[in-house]
């Protein structure tokens, strides 16, 4: 039987990185989330051995960003009306299907399928696996959401390194052996789902918060996600061929500075539940994004090796606010957390491969520098809406009859 969270003096529910049911979230998270940094890794990759422009490359970042973008908020409003945690391994192994079978066709078009086929496994994953994760966090908000974050981002930071073994060994054919982590994934979902059962058949698995819905201030914060999204992606998808560019040393570079990028992210996924602890979510998410801008100024303009260090703190500026960001979201739309956390782990989220096709037009036509540049403005853009941002109450929760959780 799974560890449930224990309470404190006060009477109030603990999460702690080693309870049993976050940790398995957290880690199957991190299975679902290889097959997003994945999709970055490989375009060098497709560069060499298929010889794709900038364009093309953008192009496939589109197909796995698109399906995931629009479909999304609808998992995530079924989730709201009918709990699906079977979700999870399925869309697990959706994921990491499309991607495995992404090298195998020589062509454009089943390696657009194949990339489209893992977003929509990604789609379906996150809105309900952030329901469940903060179900199982009984109300321990953005600290058990870090560390649910935290596992996604340690995916991110694997990937990189996971493409890289897999194909420089034998080229775009191996890409089936990058499935292996999502039937990992998937096992460890079950646990989570037997446990899910046995407190619904109890009558203690669901919670139901309570509160009025405050819509101005999550579009608000949704389009600073938005600006969050399109700095990010769009640095993600070209910095392995910019740090090439800028360093030499072959895909090793690149790899390396993806690898930095998406570590980065999982130390500031923690690192942000811990701030706001301290000083509030929407002020840590406001002064994270002036770190970010001047950081990712840093890895267009500065020379030199010195652009590792700026792409660390390019990581810790825009992944600071993530976890803050999905339990700020559910936290406004209290009555539709599926929804909320469907757009902010979703649609907003992938709206960035939505503007990476242009990046890569612009890059094709002028230099990748001059298209990247930019990007500088997201993160001020979101700082500037987060100034706005009121720093909300927990909405209350109430238990739901064993009934009405079926």
């Amino acid at each position: 039987m799974l560890k449930l969270p224990s309470e404190n003096q006060s009477g109030k529910p603990t999460v702690s990185p080693y309870n049993s049911a976050i940790t398995l979230l957290s880690v199957g998270h991190a299975c679902v989330d290889v097959y997003q940094g994945a999709v970055a890794a490989l375009v060098p990759f497709l560069v060499a051995e298929r010889g794709y422009g900038y364009a093309a490359v953008s192009g496939v970042v589109l197909a796995a960003s698109l399906l995931s973008s629009v479909a999304q908020p609808l998992f995530g409003a079924l989730t709201d009306r009918w709990p699906l945690p079977w979700l999870l391994p399925v869309s697990t192994l959706l994921a990491g299907a499309g991607i495995g079978l992404s090298g195998v066709g020589g062509s454009y078009g089943p390696t657009l399928a194949c990339v489209a086929l893992s977003g929509v496994g990604v789609a379906a994953y996150h809105p309900e696996s952030a329901r469940v994760a903060r179900s199982v966090g009984q109300g321990a908000g953005h600290r058990g959401m870090a560390w649910f974050s935290l596992g996604g981002n340690l995916g991110f930071a694997a990937a990189p390194l996971l493409v890289a073994v897999v194909v420089e060994a034998g080229g775009l054919r191996l890409t089936p052996l990058l499935a292996l982590p999502a039937l990992a994934g998937a096992a460890l979902c079950l646990p989570v789902l037997r446990e899910l059962a046995r407190r619904r058949v109890a009558g203690a698995g669901a919670v139901r918060k309570v509160g009025r819905d405050d819509r101005a201030s999550f579009v608000k914060l949704s389009l600073a996600v938005v600006c969050r999204s399109i700095a990010f992606v769009g640095l993600s998808t070209f910095l392995s061929l910019f740090a090439t560019q800028r360093l030499g040393g072959g895909t090793a570079a690149g790899t390396a500075a993806l690898v930095v990028l998406y570590t980065g992210g999982a130390v500031g996924s923690v690192l942000g539940g811990a701030l706001a602890d301290r000083w509030g979510r929407v002020a840590v998410a406001r002064w994270s994004y002036l770190v970010g801008a001047v950081a990712v100024a840093g890895v267009l303009l500065v020379p030199g090796p010195a652009l590792y260090l700026f792409v660390a703190l390019t990581s810790a500026g825009l992944y600071v606010p993530f976890s803050l960001q999905v339990t700020l979201g559910q936290d406004y739309l209290p009555s539709r957390i599926g929804t909320a956390s469907g757009i902010t782990l979703g649609l907003t989220v992938s709206v960035g491969g939505l503007v990476s096709p242009l990046i890569g037009a612009l890059a094709d036509a002028t230099s990748l520098r001059t298209a990247l540049l930019p990007l500088v403005a997201m993160p001020v853009l979101s700082w500037a809406l987060f100034r706005t941002l009121p720093e909300p109450a927990a909405p209350e929760e109430e238990a739901v009859p064993a009934a009405a959780g079926r």
